[in-house]
């Protein structure tokens, strides 16, 4: 029996006399509950060991500590010594044993731990897989966060405490044997590590722990079967040494997004759709370490200090993580995957995202070099359309990329990809994306492609865009081209240079050629919404005329009944197009559908059209102020 001491921030002490063993967590089965979302369900167990009191942490992402030390198993406990779990403070004095009927004495066994199947290590039997506190090789004192014990819920509870376990071993056998697996590649690794589990395995045939029913460890076998005992051995792999339960999703080509909510929740996004996923991550310690090793690569780190990070894989895909204390119910994980083979305009058109005419039109723009923004709302497919566009650039172009995490892929010769830094953990050492921008106009560029606008930089871009560098593109969040320019319009406030809005919209209507709205359906399709040309500032309204539109109810795109108004620059320029793609206003085909449009050209924008200073009207006169 033990009296347990339990002070806590806010309440009075409380004093309990339990018996031996133990088991401390939030979970309504613990012998001793804490009420606190720093506490883990099942979060650490006090028992007996060779006549002392032994303190055991089960793998909890807050910890437990001792004296002002995070432990992984500590003992002999003291009554002096102060404990900490979550926001309560334990002090624990062990009682007068007591003795039964036939002489014996103990501490009973009745516990939750015990009714839970949990383990009770009897004197002289050490606890497999812990360290007493103060040992090197221990988890505590390498900076390793110990593996948690959560409830799974999709897959069989002995999977998930066979991968821990396992996992373990892995770990422990690859350092008593000295490999060093930083020279390996990844091939290399997982091969070695194969081996090393193999040997271990054919030499053991038992594992010492495995998870129970309510995710406890109780004792167990492999599977007999040697097709379990090989999908158990690729998914410890996978644990270890790739990304858990997520590698055969990251080689799925159906999925598009990826999305875990804690180590036992996962969605998958397939053809637009969300779907809950029958995988879980062994444990939370387990989902960090595979964040970790995706943003690590690329310069990112995770912890109390920065508890986000933005980072790509190898494959391009684009990853954002979240740990405690941001995401209160645990790690998050976000994973945006792109096809492994970009496609171009044709396959978009093929996918229904635009018409054949709509590509031809957008082509050429590319070759001649009109500056485009690319609009959208999150997921309409923003990235894959600036991909394709890029397919249409001339391949003796110097292209520079700029990016916060770089995912764009262009098929480009001559280009040179930059890529934003956050700063380091003294808060210094971070590079903008708005430094990048004036940086790369130093680097002799033709086109400057930013991956997405979000703030000041915009101001940067416009100005490069207007000074030499036309044919640049980028991307924003918005979701209507009057949304986007409004977007536009605050992006370059942002920038603190005190510009009248007068300035700022005379700036935006001299740099910008088209807008290409993108829309994500409810089916999970992904079409371009508009094409909208800019084409001046009359009365302090930038003006824009519709080129292209998608018409919902037909699920088709149709033309504006304008031609745009740059089409006469280039047939100054011995440029040929089509007229015919875009019907004249004396064709009623398009006037029935109120696409007809009396401003052709550099003819007056008519009263009615004209909107606020905040706004701006539909149809316009050509690219320059008219005073």
């Amino acid at each position: 029996m033990v009296e347990i001491e339990i002070i806590q921030d806010d309440g009075p002490v409380e004093r309990r006399v339990l018996a031996l063993p133990v088991l401390i967590g939030r979970d309504e089965r613990c012998d001793l509950r804490l009420r606190s979302w720093r506490v883990a369900r099942m979060h650490a167990r006090l028992s007996a060991h060779a006549g002392d009191l032994l303190l055991e942490d089960l793998g909890s992402w807050h910890g437990t500590w001792v004296n002002q030390r995070r432990i992984a198993r500590y003992g002999p406990l003291m009554p002096e010594d102060l404990v900490v779990i979550g926001a309560c403070r334990l002090q624990v004095r062990r009682l007068a044993p007591q003795v039964d009927g036939q002489g014996r004495q103990g501490d009973g066994g009745s516990g939750a731990a015990a009714q839970l199947g949990m383990p009770v290590f009897p004197a002289g039997q050490p606890a497999q897989g812990l360290t007493i506190a103060g040992d090197a090789a221990g988890p505590a004192a390498a900076g390793a966060i110990p593996q948690a014990m959560p409830l799974p819920q999709h897959l069989p509870a002995v999977d998930g405490g066979l991968v821990r376990r396992l996992h373990g071993v892995l770990l422990q056998e690859l350092d008593l044997r000295r490999r060093n697996v930083e020279d390996m590649n990844d091939a290399a690794l997982r091969s070695q590590a194969h081996e090393v589990l193999s040997a271990w395995l054919s030499q053991h045939g038992r594992l010492d722990v495995e998870e129970g029913p309510h995710g406890v460890p109780e004792g167990g076998r492999l599977p007999a079967d040697a097709a379990g005992q090989r999908a158990l051995l690729e998914r410890v792999l996978d644990e270890a040494l790739g990304y858990g339960p997520l590698q055969p999703l990251m080689a799925e080509d159906g999925i598009t997004e990826i999305m875990v909510n804690g180590h036992e929740e996962i969605y998958v996004e397939r053809q637009g759709r969300l779907q809950r996923h029958d995988a879980v991550f062994s444990s939370e310690a387990a989902l960090l370490a595979v964040m970790e090793r995706m943003v690590a690569p690329v310069g990112r780190r995770l912890d109390e200090n920065m508890p986000l990070a933005d980072a790509r894989l190898p494959d391009g895909s684009r990853v954002h993580a979240v740990i405690r204390p941001i995401a209160v119910q645990g790690p998050s994980l976000t994973i945006r995957r792109f096809p492994r083979r970009r496609p171009g305009l044709d396959e978009l058109v093929s996918l229904g995202a635009l018409d054949q005419g709509m590509s031809s039109f957008l082509a050429q723009c590319v070759r001649l070099r009109c500056n485009i923004i690319v609009a959208g709302g999150t997921g309409s497919g923003k990235t894959t359309l600036l991909n394709a566009l890029s397919h249409c650039i001339a391949p003796h172009e110097r292209v520079i990329t700029i990016e916060d995490a770089a995912e764009l892929r262009l098929q480009h010769a001559h280009k040179v990809v930059l890529e934003a830094r956050p700063p380091n953990q003294e808060g210094k050492g971070a590079i903008s994306i708005r430094e990048l921008v004036r940086n790369a106009l130093r680097m002799r560029p033709d086109r400057i492609v930013v991956g997405e606008c979000r703030g000041a930089e915009a101001l940067d871009m416009l100005a490069a865009m207007n000074t030499g560098h036309e044919g640049s593109l980028t991307t924003l969040h918005a979701n209507s081209p009057r949304d986007a320019l409004a977007r536009l319009e605050t992006m370059v406030l942002m920038a603190g240079m005190a510009l009248p809005l007068a300035a700022v919209r005379e700036q935006i209507a001299a740099s910008v050629d088209l807008l290409v709205q993108l829309v994500r359906l409810p089916d999970g399709r992904r079409v371009i919404a508009e094409v909208t040309e800019l084409c001046g500032i009359e009365s302090q309204c930038l003006q824009t005329l519709p080129l292209f539109s998608f018409d919902r109810r037909s699920g088709s795109h149709r033309r504006g009944a304008s031609v745009p108004t740059f089409f006469e620059s280039w047939r100054k320029q011995g440029i040929d197009f089509d007229p015919t793609s875009f019907p004249g206003p004396g064709d009623d085909t398009t006037a029935e559908n109120g696409w007809h449009d009396n401003t052709v050209g550099l003819a007056p924008t008519p009263p009615g059209m004209l909107l606020p200073a905040s706004s701006w009207a539909d149809d316009g006169p050509g690219r320059r102020a008219t005073p």
